[in-house]
């Protein structure tokens, strides 16, 4: 049986800290789907397709990563997926409050799901997607946050 996670979040955009728990994922799972949130009730900067393409190529040397866009309840996704196991990467012990709460609410709807987390590296415990979207927004230098491959599409769009 293969041993599959689901990885969840906005990604907007993806950071070296999203890759790494991605690609840390991937060494103890199977497969990883990379779950990218559709919420209705939020404006991203980038569109969910947007953000989908650059998962796929920051992932793109990675055989055992999928990249997928989810709507609703992560427990139902996760159910329709077939998938018992969610990861989520912590900063900080404010992220492991609110993690721990999805963690149980998400047992109660899907009482066969497991959440497993994946503290960040000490050099990205820092690091967020707000921040990187406030830096590069305002010309700041955004290379040591995101994924080399990926630097000039998100500077473009952050600098429109």
């Amino acid at each position: 049986m293969k041993r599959t996670v689901i990885y969840p979040g906005s990604f907007d955009p993806v950071t070296l800290g999203h890759l790494q728990v991605i690609r840390r994922a991937a060494r103890m799972f199977d497969k990883v789907i990379v779950a990218v949130l559709i919420n209705s009730s939020k404006t991203p900067t980038f569109t969910v397709s947007e953000r989908m393409e650059l998962l796929r190529d920051a992932t793109a040397d990675l055989e055992n990563v999928e990249i997928s866009g989810f709507e609703g309840l992560l427990a139902e996704y996760a159910r329709e997926r077939n998938v018992t196991a969610i990861v989520k990467g912590l900063r900080a012990v404010s992220d492991f409050e609110y993690e721990f709460q999805m963690a149980i609410a998400n047992k109660k709807l899907n009482p066969e799901l497991e959440t497993i987390f994946i503290t960040a590296d000490s050099d990205l415990m820092y690091l967020s997607s707000s921040m990187v979207r406030e830096i590069g927004s305002m010309g700041g230098d955004i290379s040591n946050f995101v994924p080399a491959c990926l630097h000039d599409r998100i500077v473009r769009k952050l600098r429109k």
